[in-house]
């Protein structure tokens, strides 16, 4: 796959204070690549170096291979959608969608035509003299795409910009982006500080944390394969807890030993070890390889959470079948459902 954007050994600080700190980043041409962390770790100045909102201090930016540090964002071949939409409110929502164009001064013919192709892949046919102020949040998202890429841009970037709409909303849209986004080919960049947002929009997610970049990773890599119990603790839960990793497929933890699938550390090296909510199984108490007291049960709607004590550890458990508080339960974890992690150990870099 092409590489469409490079960020090379990027350092941004904002008074003395570092943002981002040698970060290296390569985005396929085409991708839906997320940048997902809490705020203040970096990913919307990540975005913003690369439109052109902002300069790094040191490092540069690489478009198709050519440096575009020091080219204005006007200049560069992306568009951004922000999470404050900013349509006019004056022009009805065929004048926002071409509102580029006409600065362009493009010739009208193209100038319909385009709209008309921008609102029916944005499921807006009809709506051309429809008011924006008259439009729900949705309605207006979309409106703001349409508007982001009538333009043609190579690459646009999203700040966001499904956190102004409610819940059951942010989902439908979610569905919407991923499928603009496969119909027109081009690369998203798209930030947020929501997992789940990211697991189900994403090609490859990059996890960031005080501006270094932890992993990066397809979807399924990133929950099933954490690389550092930070990653673990950000995406999706996890019991993550103290191990002694003896040997090769060999590792302790909770008190009790078990068979694992990791490999390749060193011997009686102390991890972290990760343990999903709903890859704990119950057995009968006395049984299994671990032995627990269910503390509380909560009712989630597709399964049950429940918290538990693991001798002196405090575990979160998922299961279809509930469990009474304050009975003993015995637990069972299979080898695959068992993650060793090196202590503090970060992808500062991509590997390919």
């Amino acid at each position: 796959m092409k590489t469409k954007i490079e960020l090379k050994n990027i350092r941004k600080a904002y008074g003395g204070e570092p943002v981002l700190e040698h970060l290296n980043l390569s985005i396929q041409e085409g991708e839906f690549l997320t940048l997902l962390g809490p705020s203040g770790c970096g990913k919307t100045t990540t975005l913003r170096l690369i439109g052109g909102f902002e300069r790094p201090d040191e490092g540069a930016v690489y478009f198709n291979g050519r440096d575009i540090t020091t080219v204005p964002a006007h200049l560069r071949p992306v568009n951004t959608l922000f999470q404050q939409y900013s349509l006019f409110p004056h022009l009805n929502v065929y004048e926002n969608v071409a509102f580029g164009l006409r600065i362009r001064r493009e010739k009208e013919s193209l100038v319909r035509q385009r709209v008309q192709d921008m609102l029916a892949l944005v499921n807006l046919q009809g709506f051309e003299k429809r008011s924006v102020d008259a439009l729900s949040g949705g309605q207006k998202q979309r409106v703001a795409m349409a508007r982001a890429l009538i333009l043609n841009p190579e690459v646009l970037l999203l700040d966001e910009p499904l956190g102004a709409l409610d819940l059951k909303l942010r989902k439908e849209m979610q569905t919407e982006l991923k499928r603009i986004q496969r119909e027109v080919g081009i690369t998203f960049v798209f930030v947020t500080h929501d997992q789940e947002e990211a697991l189900t929009l994403s090609d490859r997610i990059v996890v960031m944390n005080e501006g270094v970049i932890q992993q990066i990773g397809t979807p399924m890599e990133i929950y099933n394969e954490p690389m550092n119990a930070y990653v673990a603790d950000f995406v999706g839960e996890s019991n993550i807890l103290e191990g002694i990793m003896h040997k090769d497929f060999d590792v302790s933890f909770s008190g009790a030993r078990f068979v694992c699938v990791d490999r390749d550390f060193y011997p009686e090296e102390a991890v972290d070890v990760v343990i999903r909510p709903e890859d704990v199984t119950f057995v009968a108490a006395g049984q299994g390889a671990l032995q627990g007291t269910v503390n509380t049960c909560l009712f989630k709607g597709v399964h049950y959470e429940m918290t538990l004590s693991v001798g002196n550890e405090s575990w979160l458990a998922h299961s279809t079948l509930p469990q009474k508080p304050g009975h003993s339960v015995g637990i069972e974890i299979l080898p695959d459902n068992i993650h060793i992690m090196r202590k503090g150990e970060v992808q500062g870099d991509e590997d390919a």
